[in-house]
């Protein structure tokens, strides 16, 4: 999930091996919820404790703030957009008032063909928007290494504001952003972030995040 060439076959070898364990959880009992619907990064993979994700990071700020949401943390290690469109409908009973979506990267370190990611991504958006018309969905962008092409690796970074334009979303750039690649941040498989580069990941989410709580 990093987006350096260093980090190439360590993430393709991670996206093959990562086990596919899941993590669900809600802290605070604020009316509204926010749902966090992803992968590893968004399960905290290799963390002893899962609060320290960078869901449960955006929980410390929402708390320190006095507003009314709690989070719900649905991540998958090992997630795909396949997987997560199997498993959306079930999500979905939590009641949304914000969704954000994090799936595509176990796709593109695999070399998933981004047709099928992208239709994937968008059945996901599509069943949101139909079973809670004025939930919030935000998309958090990604990238990969270049071991798959350039093409595909353009490609790939552009599916996600493409997807966020289409469907008028919010979008995080790049949730990895001054985390993929950096060794200090990440841990000894070079793509999942310690608990230093998720605090990195939560202040990435909530420049977008915290605008829409106001």
């Amino acid at each position: 999930m990093s987006c350096k060439q260093d980090a190439s076959k360590k993430a393709t070898d991670s996206a093959e091996t990562a086990p596919e364990t899941e993590v669900e959880t809600t802290r605070n009992t604020g009316s509204k919820k926010i749902v966090f619907f992803g992968d590893s990064l968004t399960a905290g993979y290799g963390l002893e404790d899962v609060d320290d994700a960078f869901p449960g990071i955006i929980q410390d700020k929402i708390d320190a703030l006095g507003l009314e949401y709690s989070i719900v943390n649905s991540g998958v290690s090992g997630e795909t957009t396949s997987g997560g469109k199997n498993r959306i409908d079930w999500v979905l009973n939590e009641e949304p008032s914000i969704f954000i979506l994090e799936l595509g990267a176990n796709d593109g370190l695999r070399g998933v063909p981004l047709d099928q990611s992208k239709a994937n991504l968008q059945t996901i958006i599509d069943a949101v928007k139909t079973k809670y018309p004025e939930a919030v969905i935000v998309l958090a962008g990604m990238q990969i290494p270049p071991n798959m092409g350039q093409s595909y690796t353009t490609e790939f970074k552009n599916m996600f504001p493409d997807l966020a334009k289409k469907n008028d979303l919010y979008l995080i750039p790049f949730l990895l952003e001054d985390v993929g690649g950096i060794e200090a941040l990440n841990q000894s498989d070079g793509i999942h972030p310690t608990k230093a580069g998720h605090k990195i990941l939560a202040e990435n989410v909530w420049t977008v995040l915290q605008p829409i709580l106001k």
